[in-house]
């Protein structure tokens, strides 16, 4: 029975003791220079950020569409009748001049007409001049040798027709351009309508894209506008507005404007997606990067850095946003040219927290021991 109490008093002295010590260590850890609470534990606790300042950039208002390239002139080969192909005169990808011959249908009865129209002319010829020469001596009327002369018209007129329509069995290009891929051969039966072949002339390329009513007061044919491609990443394309048409779509209340581009080379194709972008106008304003600022809602936000005794602070400031260029944000209102704003690391700081600029925390580090001793 004693020893149980030895034990009991023994156990609740030792508890005592471990209480009294943590008390002591925790009083002393408060009051040091160490301390969690002192200038240099906030100084550790201080989130390290970039910082950018708020420069004047140029800024311009653009019209973003989109648009389909197309040809200067652009046409599909086709064939008016029916019938068998018995030559191919062009390679896929060539380049031809106007006029040039494409393809040559079968033209067994056109053939057929040019000899009988040719024997027709040469017997017309023969008569012609047998009657001219008795009209001549008063042997035979002289209206025998005009109905002569008459036939004899008649028969060259035939021979033309004949010609003109063995022309038409051969198909040639209606304008300079390059011709397109084909699977058309000799042999080949033909519809009317079906494609032989395409022809574009790329010299110069067309681009059909809407515009807002509300910028046809300011647009005007001559504007200078750039398009981008996706097979070319970013690189631009210049060129200018030639037309916009004379009614508005009641619908989509745009109107069809239509770009013109150089395309030496033949780089653009007709058929490409092209990113139409107009400037209108051209104007200084505050800028600041796009990984500076912060979107809530409606509205946008910086952290603005501010000098304090104990460091830097990060000041929130609610700031109205413009265009978005070149990955710069337009400013209108909220930060002047000049001030310094947290440039990355803005979702791990709050309101008015401690920051540590990079490239500055050393030497606010070393400033920290000497404010702490003035202080006490």
């Amino acid at each position: 029975m004693i020893k149980r109490h030895f034990f009991l008093i023994a156990a609740a002295a030792l508890l005592v003791l471990m209480v009294v010590a943590a008390i002591v260590r925790i009083t002393f850890a408060s009051s040091g220079p160490e301390g969690a609470a002192g200038p240099a534990g906030g100084a550790r606790h201080a989130q390290q950020v970039s910082q950018v300042e708020v420069t004047q950039r140029p800024f311009s208002d653009q019209i973003r569409v989109l648009g389909v390239a197309r040809g200067a002139r652009s046409v599909n080969i086709t064939s008016s009748t029916t019938e068998l192909i018995t030559r191919v005169m062009f390679k896929d990808g060539q380049r031809v001049s106007a006029g040039a011959p494409l393809v040559e249908l079968q033209a067994l009865e056109e053939d057929a007409a040019i000899i009988e129209a040719r024997a027709q002319l040469a017997q017309a010829q023969r008569e012609y001049d047998r009657y001219k020469a008795l009209a001549d001596r008063g042997v035979a009327p002289r209206v025998t040798a005009e109905n002569a002369e008459t036939a004899l018209e008649s028969a060259r007129a035939s021979l033309e027709a004949a010609r003109a329509r063995r022309g038409d069995r051969v198909i040639r290009a209606p304008f300079a351009g390059t011709l397109g891929l084909t699977t058309i051969t000799p042999g080949t039966l033909i519809n009317p309508g079906a494609v032989i072949t395409t022809l574009d002339d790329t010299s110069t390329i067309r681009v059909d894209f809407p515009l807002p009513e509300r910028y046809l007061n300011q647009l005007r044919p001559g504007t200078p506008i750039v398009a981008t491609a996706d097979a070319y990443g970013d690189e631009p394309f210049s060129g200018r507005i030639d037309l916009i048409d004379t009614r508005v779509n009641e619908t989509t209340r745009a109107a069809t404007a239509r770009a013109v581009f150089p395309n030496p080379g033949g780089r653009i194709r007709p058929g490409m997606l092209l990113r139409v972008a107009v400037q209108q106008g051209q104007r200084q304003a505050p800028s600041a990067p796009e990984s500076a600022i912060q979107y809530e809602g409606a509205g946008a936000f910086v952290y603005r850095i501010a000098r304090g005794d104990d460091g830097s602070t990060a000041q929130r400031v609610e700031i109205e946003t413009g265009a978005v260029e070149n990955g710069f944000v337009e400013i209108l209102s909220g930060i002047e040219p000049g001030d310094r704003i947290v440039g990355s690391g803005l979702n791990r700081i709050q309101p008015g927290s401690p920051i540590v600029v990079a490239g500055q925390g050393q030497n606010q580090a070393q400033r920290q021991p000497a404010a702490q001793g003035a202080a006490r």
